[in-house]
């Protein structure tokens, strides 16, 4: 027991960023891929692990050894122009991103409490802002830490439902690729979901806030701290922990989809309640109660981190004082940002748009806006005025550029289906 705790305790920013991956919109795309094409993409999250976890190591390291955020690093040394496209697409992806995660969140849990939609959906939008606005920083990444949790619901869901898992392990190490529209916006979903823009600008400024929150820095964006070789060995353990966590949590995912919903020709989910309602009948209430409660948790998660991470990056680039470490009153136009975005999230769920749906497309805008924004954080991450002794290698960097061309390669390949 007592190795656990301290395991627990170990876990920081790298876990909390790598879990918050299968937030509703990455639990809708791995749905949605499960049931359209059975064990065909089980491939996927084997694959995607390691280009995640380089990325989010890039990510992480340039928080925790420059002690400013990316856009803080950008506008030092690519310009104003650059650091504003790149902020306006971070914020444009996480605001559609809000917007579906709320909607899918008050959908599944208007499976379990008698209370309208609408109302859930308010109920939730306020007690997230309530939450980001009124608890210390430290209290806070606790909560987060401890929302992690919910997801094993998704490996006891998937257990509960699955016999074949010979079938399902070949999938996983013999790819099947498909040619077609609908297979390549599927993986481009996958792409976007799993290597997401947010992420990138939520793992550096997190690294920032622990070193604020153990007196390394006096504030976001205030100085350079003082980094030692253990405390960067220590972020790459904790953010290669979190992302093989956050790809085996999708990999149970889509198990779960592919042995009730294709198996039984479900293969097109259009809402969060029309998942867990399919499921119902193929898996039991309690599996379908337990799919439904784990987009809600998720939600929980997720929802803050999209909307933390546009605040970040909006108030690096205006010069804004920044962090959940300061209170509303010396931070007022970070916290206006988070909730604005939350609330422009909010108000898209009255769009005639169903939420998996948005859930879905939401995932594959990130696929096409991820390559842009990796290319500003390799760049950055060969920078010795950045990271001096510290900079990256050349094999992680390598690494880095393959991930840039294989989600480049598959926005391509989808429009040139679509076209065709």
């Amino acid at each position: 027991m007592g190795a656990l705790r301290r395991f627990w305790r170990r876990l920081g920013p790298g876990f909390v960023t790598g879990m918050s991956d299968d937030d509703p919109s990455g639990i809708a795309t791995y749905t949605q891929i499960g049931a359209a094409f059975g064990a065909g993409q089980l491939w996927a999250p084997l694959f995607t692990f390691p280009l995640m976890a380089v990325v989010q190591e890039i990510c992480g390291r340039i928080g925790l050894v420059s002690g400013r955020g990316i856009a803080a690093v950008v506008k030092a040394h690519y310009g104003r122009r650059v650091l504003w496209g790149a902020v306006t697409l971070l914020v444009v992806a996480n605001v559609v991103n809000i917007g579906a995660d709320l909607g899918a969140m008050a959908a599944a849990a208007g499976l379990v409490l008698p209370l309208p939609v609408p109302v859930l959906l308010v109920a939730f939008t306020l007690g997230i802002l309530a939450l980001e606005v009124l608890i210390p920083y430290r209290r806070y990444a606790k909560v987060l830490k401890w929302l992690t949790l919910v997801l094993v619901a998704y490996v006891v869901t998937a257990f509960m439902v699955t016999e074949d898992w010979g079938t399902l392990l070949r999938a996983t190490v013999v790819p099947r690729v498909e040619l077609s529209s609908g297979y390549l916006l599927a993986l481009v979903a996958f792409l976007g979901t799993t290597i997401s823009p947010y992420l990138f600008f939520w793992q550096a400024d997190e690294e920032v806030e622990e070193e604020v929150a153990h007196r390394k820095l006096p504030g976001m964006g205030s100085g350079t701290p003082v980094t030692t070789t253990r405390e960067v060995r220590a972020m790459r353990r904790d953010t290669i922990k979190g992302m093989f966590l956050s790809n085996l949590i999708a990999w149970f995912i889509i198990v779960t989809a592919a042995a009730t919903l294709h198996t039984h020709g479900i293969t097109n989910i259009e809402t969060a309640d029309q998942a867990a309602r399919a499921l119902l009948p193929l898996a039991g209430p309690f599996a379908a109660a337990l799919f439904a409660l784990g987009i809600v948790g998720a939600g929980l998660l997720g929802v803050p981190i999209l909307a933390g991470s546009a605040s970040y990056a909006v108030a690096e680039a205006a010069g804004w004082r920044e962090g959940l470490s300061l209170k509303f009153q010396r931070a007022r136009g970070f916290y206006s940002v988070l909730g604005i975005a939350t609330l422009v999230g909010l108000f898209l769920n009255f769009l005639p748009i169903p939420p998996f749906k948005l859930l879905y497309y939401a995932a594959a805008l990130n696929g096409f806006l991820a390559p842009p924004l990796l290319v500003l954080i390799l760049l950055i991450a060969r920078r010795a005025d950045v990271l001096g002794e510290y900079r990256e290698k050349r094999g992680t960097l390598i690494a880095g550029w393959l991930t840039v061309v294989v989600m480049a390669a598959a926005g391509v390949g989808l429009l040139v289906s679509l076209v065709v």
